[in-house]
């Protein structure tokens, strides 16, 4: 009887499907290695798969996840210099034994953000067949998002020999003085020149990098002609460490190049994302607690790091900080418990801490980014130089938990509805600060999380009875752990909804409101 109700309240509460090309609120991405990704499929087809040979029903399956952007990760032609650096770089090797223990030198392929030309690579395709996979994707309700690297090149980038001019440069002397830091180029038709090498500041050079002098004009001009081009076989564009190119950061990381140049009247983004149509899609790799600054530059959806970063060290007072910022802004920042630069989230946070970790990512206000391999709790973190990681085996039990959670999330109040973060009142000790609340509402719909991110058990109260509709009794129905509670009326306003959760675990409520 209590499987056939909960049944039924999912049939009553699930979201009909977005309609194409309608971005929803909160809109779920799926973050994929292309060229990994292509050549699993290849080894279970038993032949080789290129972007066009993807069949449907990989779409559908996506899809199924509840996913609204696809991000394509790494479909550039990637620079062959950057490979060969790569193929010869012997820290690089101990990262390879770890994700691929019988890797040999044609499985490094290059860095995805060492880019030789903005064209596809030909191990995934054409332009055309791109073209296809977007329409395939649109029809589905989804959207296709690509990579954007603003900050630097390949060092064999076409750029490099026609146009040295669009790079930072140094002298002999700065060369000489720190070779690691640049790239020596020299041609029969054009004087030496030493390019740099791309960098974050507060890290060394990217060897396989050449950085675009953002002070340059003709530079940026080549760059935004790039963007336009792509924006015609794209739906958006996630665009790497996006803050190296504001003005400023740029200024302080190359001043001992720069000499006295004055820094452009306008920031780079605001002369690119005006640029491209109004609904593309622009999503911005930021730290350095920048995001609402990038925001304010036009990127709908920025990083949220800080949170992933106060999640993995179990700082929940922070996370409690993070998430009372004011909602519009939140609902810009992309939430996720890992990445193509991140751990994996099941080393990261261990197995146990999933469960209430992914039922907190997966239904906060903002951009739920996910990848792939995350719901089958893969393991094996992939260096964007290599092309496959080793086989792993699913966490079947993981994976039936993100399925429901992935269910739970694709309901319209979890994109349509009023968020809310609620506080959690002491019961008899101070377990409660380990406790975080918050709700979902429409005008039919109330949906209450509970999660503890504590290491023991917790228990509180939470003060919702003003929220609800007037009823004399309510049904809460936990969605993500199939129990069914009945609350009155009189007894939330006197004391509070109580809940005790075990450590790393979460309540999905749904709340109906009973006349008894």
């Amino acid at each position: 009887m209590r499987e056939r109700r909960l049944k039924s309240i999912r049939r009553a509460v699930v979201a009909e499907p977005a309609p194409a090309l309608i971005l929803r609120g909160h809109p779920h991405l799926y973050q994929i290695n292309t060229w990994a990704w292509l050549e699993r499929l290849s080894r279970a087809a038993g032949r080789q798969i290129k972007l066009a040979d993807v069949a449907d029903a990989e779409w559908d399956r996506i899809r199924g996840f509840g996913i609204d952007l696809v991000y394509l990760l790494g479909v550039w032609q990637r620079s062959p210099a950057g490979r060969y650096m790569c193929r010869t770089d012997p820290d690089a090797f101990r990262r390879f034994d770890q994700a691929l223990p019988d890797w040999t030198l044609d499985c490094v392929v290059g860095s995805a953000f060492s880019i030789r030309n903005y064209v596809l690579d030909q191990r995934i395709g054409t332009w055309t067949e791109l073209d296809a996979v977007r329409a395939k994707l649109n029809a589905r309700g989804m959207r296709l998002i690509l990579d954007f690297v603003p900050n630097h090149t390949g060092p064999d980038h076409v750029w490099v020999a026609k146009y040295p001019q669009y790079f930072v440069q140094g002298s002999e002397a700065d060369y000489r003085r720190e070779p690691a830091a640049f790239h020596l180029v020299e041609s029969k038709t054009k004087p030496r020149c030493f390019i740099a090498r791309g960098r974050d500041p507060y890290f060394a050079p990217w060897a396989d990098t050449a950085q675009i002098d953002h002070f340059n004009p003709d530079a940026r001009a080549a760059f935004i002609d790039v963007l336009r081009k792509l924006a015609k076989h794209c739906d958006g564009l996630r665009c790497d460490m996006a803050m190296l190119v504001l003005n400023d950061v740029f200024a302080q990381t190359w001043s001992g190049l720069l000499g006295d140049r004055a820094p452009p009247e306008r920031e780079f983004w605001s002369e690119a994302i005006p640029a491209l149509p109004r609904d593309f899609i622009w999503l911005a790799e930021v730290y350095w607690d920048m995001e609402s600054r990038l925001q304010n530059l036009g990127f709908q959806f920025t990083y949220d790091k800080q949170l992933y970063d106060h999640l993995l060290g179990g700082a929940v007072q922070e996370v409690r900080q993070q998430l009372s910022a004011d909602v519009g802004y939140q609902s810009r920042m992309a939430r996720f418990l890992e990445n193509h630069d991140e751990k994996r989230s099941v080393v990261a946070f261990g197995r146990e801490r999933i469960r209430g970790i992914a039922a907190l990512t997966t239904t906060l206000p903002g951009l739920r980014f996910f990848h792939d391999g995350q719901f089958e709790a893969r393991s094996i973190h992939l260096p964007v130089q290599l092309n496959a990681a080793a086989e792993e085996q699913p966490d079947r039990d993981l994976a039936q938990i993100y399925a429901k959670i992935l269910d739970i999330a694709n309901n319209a109040a979890f994109h349509e509805g009023d968020w809310k973060l609620l506080g959690v009142e002491a019961d008899s000790d101070d377990s409660h600060l380990h406790l975080l609340g918050y709700r979902w509402r429409t005008a039919l719909d109330y949906w209450l999380i509970v999660v503890n991110l504590g290491a023991t058990s917790a228990h509180g109260r939470l003060r919702i009875a003003d929220e609800l509709a007037t009823h004399e009794t309510y049904e809460f129905t936990d969605m993500l752990n199939d129990a069914s509670y009945s609350h009155r009326r009189a007894d939330l306003l006197a004391n509070g909804l109580y809940v005790r959760l075990d450590r790393y675990c979460a309540h999905i409520f749904y709340v109906r409101g009973q006349v008894c």
